[in-house]
């Protein structure tokens, strides 16, 4: 099992920074893939950005491109999500995913179908 621990969120005004954190504990040795999504009230969850472990090759849905950005430190077991240039329609509950077991895809549907989930960290961008 693995365990995700999401921190970080705040309240910021448009145009602000913030940094995510995204701590994993447990079996992290069998981590492959982790991911960072979020959701707003009446959306879909959405994908907003995912990594390979062994890799560090990241991908961003497009929106997101340009603003945010996926690290990660492997040592600490930790993912983290630089978001700039926040906008009100940022405002949202980001969530950390990550996927174990055997190498396969790392992609959102999959993260979503099969992936372990963090409990969320509220993220409002408002002036």
């Amino acid at each position: 099992q693995v365990q995700l621990v999401e921190s970080g969120g705040d309240s910021v005004q448009p145009g602000g920074s913030l940094r995510l954190s995204c701590a994993a504990s447990g079996y992290t040795s069998n981590i492959y893939c982790m991911a960072w999504f979020r959701q707003t009230p009446g959306r879909e969850r959405e994908g907003v950005a995912r990594i390979f472990r062994d890799t560090n090759n990241p991908y961003y849905a497009n929106s997101m491109r340009g603003r945010f950005t996926i690290s990660q430190d492997n040592a600490a077991n930790t993912v983290y999500l630089q978001m700039n240039n926040l906008k009100s329609e940022d405002t949202a509950i980001y969530y950390c995913a990550a996927l174990g077991g055997e190498k396969s895809q790392c992609n959102f549907a999959e993260l979503s179908r099969s992936g372990y989930w963090g409990q969320g960290t509220q993220v409002t961008v408002s002036s």
